[in-house]
């Protein structure tokens, strides 16, 4: 199971302003905060600041390194910016990742590149140049032209994180349904490729989201995915991902379970 740390973005307006005043203390506390509740990566995106995103994304980037040695999820729409991250991140609990490619030929051919030179793990979201996936066909047939096509360039299937693309239930009541079976498709195809995802698009538009958030990751996590983008300072939320792993046998002896009990982590 990897959890990726979401929190240090700055389309999250204390995050924003924290970059704009140039705040290490507040970046630093966030990333720390995440690590100490059992973040494995830390996502860094700094999109939202046009025009600046180059000098932002290396800031933030220097300004983490500082206080932890979790490797870095660099996440930028910028190639540019990618790079930018990439060149800083540390390395030493693991490979950097990139967040993210898609099947869509400009985006796949700027991004790849990357991900050989660094050797690093890569987000690969089931999107193609027709649009976004409706079926859980339309996301199998995506996600197997990224894994063949990655394969071909040398990039190993363990370092590769498909991202099904979870849309929101309010816009479509069988979308949560595909989602899921498309997990269990792909994990099917490919054993050794890995799934990781946005899950809260699932209840966007909807009251009592956490209630939704929380059962998606137990039906998720059933059917073969081992990796979320969230928020791990939620304690309700991680609790549901430590007891999940337990009761599916995924947790020798129970250790990660008892851990996070013994440290606080639940709710």
């Amino acid at each position: 199971m990897l959890i990726i740390g979401e929190l240090i973005n700055t389309s999250r307006k204390a995050v924003r302003e924290a970059v704009e005043a140039r705040n290490a203390q507040y970046i630093q506390e966030v990333a720390k905060a995440q690590e100490v509740a059992g973040a494995d990566y830390l996502d860094v995106n700094c999109g939202t600041m046009v025009g600046q995103e180059i000098e932002c994304m290396e800031w933030l980037v220097n300004t983490i390194n500082e206080v932890t040695d979790l490797p870095l999820c660099i996440d930028s729409p910028d190639e540019n910016a990618l790079r930018a991250g990439l060149v800083l991140a540390k390395t030493g609990n693991g490979k950097r990742m990139i967040n993210s490619t898609t099947a869509e030929e400009k985006r796949y051919k700027a991004v790849i590149p990357l991900v050989k030179e660094f050797d690093a793990k890569i987000v690969a979201l089931c999107i193609e140049d027709a649009g976004m996936p409706e079926t859980a066909e339309d996301r199998l047939r995506i996600a197997s032209k990224l894994v063949d096509d990655m394969e071909k360039e040398g990039i190993a299937q363990d370092d590769i994180y498909l991202d099904p693309l979870i849309k929101p239930l309010s816009t479509n009541d069988k979308y949560g349904k595909s989602v899921l079976d498309a997990i269990y498709d792909i994990k099917k195809k490919y054993p050794a490729v890995h799934l990781t995802c946005g899950l809260s698009n699932i209840s966007y538009g909807l009251p009592n989201r956490a209630v939704l958030n929380r059962l998606f990751v137990v039906q998720t996590m059933t059917v073969g995915m081992d990796g979320y983008i969230l928020n791990p300072t939620d304690k309700a939320m991680m609790g549901v991902v430590y007891a999940s792993q337990a009761l599916m046998g995924d947790d020798r002896f129970c250790s990660k379970y008892l851990k996070a009990h013994r440290k606080g982590l639940y709710e």
